[in-house]
């Protein structure tokens, strides 16, 4: 006769319930909801806040009398800029350069962060060293004014697209998930007749999608997010991202001293109006990803 020592399920069960059931993990449990509770509401009363500053009167924004809620319903600053044909063009812009951006940028990425990870690349600790430094010691403001000048890069999309395409940060987090990925996978393929760029695209790739979902979220923002360099390199305003646009229109509104015209009131609201229309699609995109988030940041950041 074989005895096993298999755990008696009714007792791990009786005992879990009798844990649940007491008074301190009642306590805990109330206090850790109250916790989370406070949290959530600290962290949405700002946006909230915004959302109904855009949508409130002059007068009440500035008593200080607009909290959760619009008071004083208005649609002037809204009307104003998104009545301006210009500001349909510059948010063109913004999601052609966006898109254009973040594409370089991780094929950029996730190819270097692959090579970067093999142990056998030649070269591989100066490649690190070279980027270690871009991420530590930066050329300067006109050094990189007269690089864009001198490329030719100077009013056109490229002086967007291209400046920004691989964040260190970005690379190394990636290349640290590429060093954890299981090598028996690759010489699998490799065995099977695949060629290097085959397992990168056909086996790398598709297996990596929580940390690649999760670049892309921060090199999308990072370009949604970008007006500085569009205020440097390029001088036509067709060509200007939206963020650009809204900005002009809050150093405009906030200089504004005739307090009879409607100004009055987009200088009230304006920055609650540019900050809503800028992060909104962001926050539309973010729930679609937002599962591939943490597990992306942690599968890149943390060595095996």
């Amino acid at each position: 006769m074989v005895t096993t020592n298999t755990p008696d399920i009714t007792a791990v069960r009786t005992t879990t319930t009798t844990v649940r059931d007491t008074p301190g993990y009642r306590a805990f449990r109330i206090a850790n909801a109250f916790l989370l509770v406070v949290i959530t509401f600290l962290t949405l009363y700002p946006f909230l806040n915004m959302v109904a500053k855009a949508f409130s009167s002059q007068a009440y924004i500035a008593a200080g009398e607009v909290n959760l809620w619009p008071r004083g319903f208005n649609l002037t600053t809204f009307a104003s800029v998104m009545g301006d044909s210009i500001f349909w063009v510059n948010y063109r812009n913004t999601v052609v350069y966006t898109l254009l951006a973040t594409l370089i940028a991780m094929a950029l990425t996730t190819t270097f962060a692959y090579a970067l990870s093999k142990p056998y690349l030649k070269g591989r600790g100066v490649l690190v060293g070279l980027a270690m430094v871009t991420m530590l010691y930066a050329g300067g403001l006109i050094p990189n004014y007269l690089l864009i000048d001198a490329l030719g890069f100077k009013n056109t999309i490229w002086a967007i697209v291209v400046p920004g395409a691989i964040n260190v940060f970005n690379l190394l987090v990636m290349k640290s998930f590429f060093d954890n990925f299981p090598r028996e996978l690759e010489e699998a393929a490799e065995i099977d007749g695949m060629s290097q760029y085959g397992v990168f695209f056909r086996i790398v790739l598709p297996l990596s999608k929580a940390v690649i979902a999760t670049m892309t979220l921060f090199y999308a923002v990072q370009f949604w997010n970008s007006w500085f360099q569009a205020y440097l390199y390029l001088n036509d305003r067709d060509m200007y991202p939206v963020t650009l646009y809204l900005r002009n229109l809050l150093a405009a509104a906030t200089s504004t001293t005739d307090l009879g015209s409607d100004t009055v009131q987009i200088q009230a609201n304006v920055q609650s109006v540019a900050m809503l229309l800028t992060v909104l699609p962001i926050v539309c995109v973010y729930p679609f990803i937002q599962k591939y988030f943490v597990s992306g940041v942690m599968l890149g950041s943390v060595k095996g």
